[in-house]
C-alpha cells in the first residue's frame, strides 16, 4: 500500500466519532500516566504512608485492570457515552479526593477516617471509575472502524495510549515541580472534568449492532470466569506470565525512589517515560524481527531482556545505566506484547475467542498487586542498605518466570506454540 492509499485510507476508513474518542483517550491517558508517575511517591513522601505506598498503588492498578471484565455490562446496558461520561465524573473527583490527602486544607477530612482508609476509599473509588475507561474506548473504536480499516484503527488507539504513557510523566513532572506534587492529581482532575464536558458534547453514540445474543449480563461474566478458571492450561500460562509484568511496575512503585534516594536524581518521571517512547519506537520493527518465531519464543525472549535490565542498573548503578535498562526492557516488552495476545486468542475454544481475551489483562492486574507488595518489601529492607540487592532480586523473578515459561512450552504447549 503507498502513502498515498494509506492517508486516504485514514480519511475514509472511520467515522468522526472515532476521532473524538481517541482524542478523548489521549487526554484520559496523559492524566492516568501522570498521576501514576507519582502516586507511590507521593504516598510516601508527601502523605506520610511510607511502608505502604507501593502496595496502595498496587492494588489502585490492580482494580483498574481487574474490573474491565464487569464493567463491560454497564456499556452494554447504558451505552458508550453515559458510561464514558461517568468514567470521567468518577475520574474528577477521585483524583481530586487522592490530591486532597497531601492538602492542609484536607487534614480534618483526613484525621477524622484515618489517613489509612481515607486513601484507601479514594483510590478504590478513582479505580472503579478508571475500570470502565477500556471497553467504552476499545468498544468505540471496534464500532467506528469499518471492517478493511478495523486493524488500523487499533493501531492508531495503541500508539495514542503510549503516547499518554510518554507525555504524562513529563507534564506531572513540570507540575510537581512548578506547583507541588499534590498538583499532579488537581491537574489529573481537572484534565478529567474537561473531558467530561467534551464527551457531553462532541461524543456521538456509536452505532451498534443489536443483537440481544450479544449482551453481555453480570451472570454471563461470572459464567465466564468459571469457564477460563477452570482451564488449567490457560491459568497457568496466565499466572506465569504476570512475572513480566511484577518487573514492569517497579518503573513506578520502586525507581522513583531509587532515582531520588540513591542516584540523587530527582526528575525520576523522566526514567519512567523511557518505557512508553521505546514502545512507540520498537513495536512495529520488533513485530516484524520475530515475525516467523512462534509465539513462547518470541515471548520468552522478551523475558530474557526484560530480566537483564534490572541487571544492568543493580550492577552499574547509575542514571545512565537506568536509561538504557529501561529502554532494554521496552525492547523485551516490543517483543512479547503482539505475540502475546495473539497466543492467548490461539489458546481459546474457537467459540469463546472473545471470552479468553477479555481476561489478558489479568497478568497486568496480578503483577500490579504482588509488585506493590515486593516494592514495599524491598524499599523498606534495601534501599538505604544495599540498593543493587534490589534490582537482583528483581531480575531473579524474572529468570524464574523465563524457566516456568521454558518448562510451560515443554510440557503444556509444544503442540499449539
Amino acid at each position: 500500500m503507498t502513502l498515498s492509499q494509506r492517508v486516504q485510507e485514514i480519511k475514509t476508513g472511520f467515522s468522526s466519532t472515532f476521532w473524538i474518542a481517541n482524542t478523548l483517550e489521549l487526554f484520559e491517558r496523559l492524566a492516568f500516566y501522570g498521576t501514576k508517575a507519582v502516586l507511590a511517591y507521593f504516598l510516601a513522601k508527601k502523605v506520610g504512608l511510607e511502608n505502604e505506598a507501593a502496595t496502595l498503588t498496587g492494588w489502585f492498578s490492580t482494580v483498574i485492570y481487574t474490573l474491565p471484565i464487569v464493567a463491560g455490562v454497564f456499556v452494554d446496558r447504558y451505552g458508550f457515552r453515559k458510561t464514558l461520561m461517568t468514567c470521567f465524573a468518577i475520574f474528577a473527583i477521585g483524583y481530586f479526593a487522592i490530591g486532597v490527602a497531601g492538602m492542609e486544607f484536607g487534614e480534618s477530612i483526613t484525621q477524622a477516617i484515618g489517613m489509612r482508609n481515607y486513601v484507601i476509599i479514594v483510590l478504590l473509588l478513582t479505580a472503579i471509575g478508571g475500570s470502565l475507561i477500556k471497553p467504552c474506548i476499545v468498544g468505540t473504536v471496534a464500532n467506528t472502524s469499518k471492517p478493511e480499516t478495523k486493524a488500523l484503527g487499533f493501531s492508531i488507539y495503541y500508539t495514542l495510549v503510549n503516547l499518554g504513557g510518554a507525555i504524562g510523566p513529563i507534564i506531572a513532572m513540570t507540575v510537581r515541580k512548578d506547583l507541588g506534587i499534590e498538583y499532579v492529581l488537581v491537574m489529573s482532575s481537572i484534565t478529567s472534568a474537561l473531558l467530561f464536558f467534551g464527551t457531553l458534547f462532541f461524543f456521538k453514540e456509536p452505532v451498534t449492532e443489536d443483537s440481544e445474543t450479544d449482551k453481555r449480563t453480570f451472570g454471563k461474566v461470572f459464567q465466564d470466569m468459571l469457564l477460563v478458571f477452570k482451564d488449567l492450561k490457560f491459568m497457568t500460562f496466565l499466572i506465569i506470565f504476570s512475572g513480566f509484568w511484577l518487573m514492569f511496575w517497579q518503573i513506578f512503585y520502586l525507581l522513583p525512589f531509587y532515582a531520588t534516594d540513591v542516584l540523587h536524581f530527582e526528575d525520576f518521571e523522566l526514567l519512567e517515560t523511557i518505557d512508553a517512547w521505546g514502545i512507540i519506537v520498537l513495536t512495529v520493527p520488533m513485530t516484524a524481527l520475530v515475525a516467523k518465531w512462534k509465539p513462547i519464543r518470541a515471548m520468552m525472549l522478551g523475558f530474557v531482556l526484560a530480566s537483564l535490565s534490572w541487571i544492568i542498573i543493580g550492577a552499574l548503578g547509575t542514571v545512565t545505566a537506568v536509561i538504557i535498562a529501561i529502554f532494554l526492557y521496552a525492547v523485551g516488552e516490543a517483543t512479547q506484547a503482539p505475540r502475546f495476545y495473539e497466543y492467548v486468542a490461539s489458546l481459546a475454544p474457537k467459540n469463546q475467542v472473545g471470552t479468553f481475551m477479555g481476561f489478558a489483562f489479568l497478568p497486568v492486574a496480578i503483577g500490579s498487586l504482588t509488585a506493590g507488595y515486593l516494592a514495599d518489601w524491598l524499599r523498606i529492607t534495601y534501599l538505604q542498605t544495599n540498593p543493587s540487592m534490589m534490582w537482583y532480586i528483581v531480575a531473579g523473578i524474572g529468570v524464574v518466570s523465563t524457566i516456568l515459561m521454558f518448562l510451560y512450552n515443554a510440557f503444556f504447549a509444544k503442540s499449539s506454540s
